[in-house]
């Protein structure tokens, strides 16, 4: 199912786990992301996503250090759609600090990580890590505060269970106006040295496709532990109408390339598929942002 003339959301996740020791010219501190945000949008980027180092501290300095990042770019792009990761608390995963990000203004996507998955690396014996954990009550309160607050949830689709229980949620009028789905495809390499969910295959999105049927939410693909743009379902995703999802958070390879780098290779992937790219307000109007 193609479309030629819908205009791509490029998102572009400049930082995550990604260390100085794998990339040195990853953002981190917030004079950096505010600087490589600024210029992945001027590149193409509709979308940004970032992480800092504040975790588990409480919703209030966690956005502290968001809007540290985040001031300088909202001052001199109010368009900029920028969106933080979870937050921590003493009993696991936490949106808290999405409520407190919108009541100061700026925020217009959250996000939502709609399942539990194994994380980790790749021990002498064998996978060896964690278990990340997004319980059913845990999704459900993170979209209460997207409802509440206006916010377009971000979804990140680790495996095929994690986009069911957004549909399942959707049919229970429970996901807001904005949503987005990320297809998160991953390499042998996986986050942090073991694979986990689909491998980055066309098969592989036609199985997402096939799960999502005729819901109407936008979807993006990623490739975790190699490079996005340059992999197969990211030409396979322009041409189903799909839309692009890269960035330092994610990339493994054998080159070090920036933010910029990446985000101007998928604006170049878009003009060859005969896509226009979506400059943010474009995007806000695609996802239908409140």
């Amino acid at each position: 199912m193609s479309d030629q003339s819908h205009p791509v959301i490029i998102e572009v996740a400049i930082n995550g786990v990604t260390s100085r020791e794998q990339n040195p010219r990853v953002p981190i501190t917030p004079e950096e992301v505010a600087r490589d945000a600024l210029a992945c949008i001027e590149a193409g980027a509709a979308v940004v996503h970032n992480h800092t180092t504040v975790f588990g501290q409480g919703a209030e300095a966690s956005a502290d250090a968001y809007l540290a990042g985040w001031a300088a770019v909202l001052a001199a792009r109010p368009d900029a759609l920028i969106y933080p990761t979870v937050d921590y608390d003493d009993n696991g995963v936490s949106y808290e600090h999405l409520a407190v990000l919108a009541s100061r203004g700026g925020l217009r996507i959250g996000i939502c990580d709609p399942g539990s998955i194994n994380l980790g690396g790749m021990g002498e014996r064998g996978p060896e890590g964690i278990v990340y954990a997004n319980s059913y009550e845990v999704i459900g309160r993170a979209l209460d505060i997207h409802a509440q607050h206006r916010l377009g949830p971000s979804f990140a689709i680790y495996e095929p269970g994690f986009l069911r229980t957004v549909l399942a949620f959707r049919n229970k009028g429970r996901v807001p106006d904005g949503a987005m789905l990320k297809f998160y495809f991953s390499t042998e390499h996986g986050l942090f040295g073991a694979p986990f969910g689909m491998p980055p295959t066309i098969k592989a999105l036609e199985i997402y496709l096939d799960i999502l049927g005729d819901c109407p939410i936008p979807w993006a693909v990623s490739v975790v532990g190699g490079d996005a743009g340059r992999s197969e379902v990211a030409a396979a995703a322009l041409e189903r109408g799909g839309h692009l999802h890269v960035g330092l958070e994610f990339f493994h390879g054998d080159r070090q390339p920036s933010n910029v780098e990446l985000v101007r290779e998928a604006v170049a992937l878009c003009q060859g598929s005969g896509r226009p790219v979506a400059t943010p307000s474009q995007a806000a109007e695609i996802l239908g942002l409140p």
